[in-house]
């Protein structure tokens, strides 16, 4: 390993305690030497995911935080509640590194021709334990970047570019004509709009706020419904009625949007249909993947029998399409990462400053449109 690469580097974990209490640090790990096949990464940038919040924060209650530690290495601590605790029971006693995706530059490569190509370029990787200053993958699980990118450019390349992607390959190897999408203004849903704009495909988007309408109208979205206005139903049937959509992948999780989501799509699907006790026979599909809204989902009467609602994980539909599939998506994201998939920042900060309190406090709130990125060079 060349000679400015330290012995040890700094690495953020997290941790679940037997006596219910939730523990994040950074402490010092070692350096990894690549093998043959590998490539040790310079992390330069690192995005706050929902997904990487379900690890790092867990079920910790962060009204309680508390912060410890030194300015070097800093701890913050926070209760779980009991019924969390039951949820964590799998991981307690378990220090975990945290980050799925991030960007940088190839410091130190493994003798094949593959690793040593990289050597020195920019690359995006996934493959978790990216909230730290260095990062050993194999050089299958990066991908190079195209000259001229920066590490904040390609950060983003892996989970929601692919996760957008996958939505409407869903929806063709399922049968569906349309879909819908909730949280829809978030860094994921606009991207989501540029891909169906380009490809032709009727989506339906489900927002919360005006300032969130106009994010999407202004970049050539034609299906908005408010969840807050007194005429959501209404609007929701009518946009659904318009684009056949029958397959909503819903970010939000628990509480009533998702039944709302299949009654909407019962009642469009009867407009005109002969009556049936049973309901509409056209299939409608909810997936869920994402937990903005930790309670129950409900689904109520009035959605009739052909209806499905169930999880939905990227890696998962990744292993379904196989590796020409995979290359194929991966390719996409490359061409266009600075227009489809440019991915905006709220802020860029340190992996000290992504355990100060208030600003864990603030990027843990998830609020659409918001999306946070580690620098762990700073």
């Amino acid at each position: 390993m060349s000679g400015n690469v330290p012995e040890k580097g700094l690495q953020l974990r997290t941790l679940v305690k037997e006596s219910g209490e939730l523990e994040l640090s950074l402490i010092d790990v070692p350096v990894p030497q690549p093998g043959d096949d590998d490539v040790l990464i310079r992390v330069e940038a690192t995005p706050i995911n929902p997904s990487d919040l379900g690890l790092l924060v867990g079920a910790g209650d962060l009204s309680t935080l508390r912060k410890s530690g030194t300015d070097s290495h800093p701890v913050v601590t926070a209760d779980i509640p009991k019924p969390g605790m039951r949820a964590m029971a799998g991981r307690v006693g378990q220090s975990l590194p945290v980050g799925n995706e991030g960007a940088g530059t190839v410091v130190a490569a493994g003798k094949s021709p593959a690793a040593q190509a990289l050597l020195g370029k920019k690359v995006t990787g996934l493959g978790g334990e990216f909230y730290a200053e260095y990062r050993l993958l194999n050089v299958a699980q990066v991908m190079e970047l195209p000259e001229g990118t920066s590490a904040r450019d390609g950060a983003s390349c892996f989970v929601n570019p692919l996760t957008a992607l996958s939505f409407p390959e869903t929806m063709r190897m399922e049968g569906h004509k349309g879909l819908v999408h909730t949280a829809a203004a978030s860094n994921l849903g606009q991207m989501l709009n540029k891909i169906c704009i380009a490809d032709g495909v009727p989506l339906v988007n489900i927002v919360r706020k005006p300032e969130q309408e106009k994010i999407l109208r202004d970049i050539g979205a034609k299906y908005i419904v408010n969840s807050s206005s007194d005429t959501f139903m209404d609007d929701l049937i009518k946009a659904l009625a318009e684009t056949k959509a029958t397959l909503a992948f819903d970010a939000i999780g628990g509480g009533p949007l998702a039944g709302q989501i299949l009654t909407a799509m019962e009642a469009a699907a009867n407009i005109g249909a002969e009556y049936s006790r049973y309901g509409s026979a056209q299939n409608k599909q909810v997936y869920i993947y994402g937990r903005l809204d930790l309670s129950p989902t409900l689904i109520p009467p009035g959605v009739g029998m052909a209806w499905n609602a169930g999880g939905y994980l990227l890696t998962y539909f990744l292993q379904k399409i196989g590796a020409e599939g995979r290359a194929r998506l991966r390719k996409r994201v490359m061409d266009e990462l600075k227009t489809t998939f440019a991915s905006h920042y709220t802020a860029e900060i340190s992996l000290r400053e992504a355990l100060n309190p208030d600003t864990l406090k603030t990027y843990n709130e998830k609020r659409t449109g918001e999306k946070y990125l580690i620098n762990p060079t700073l």
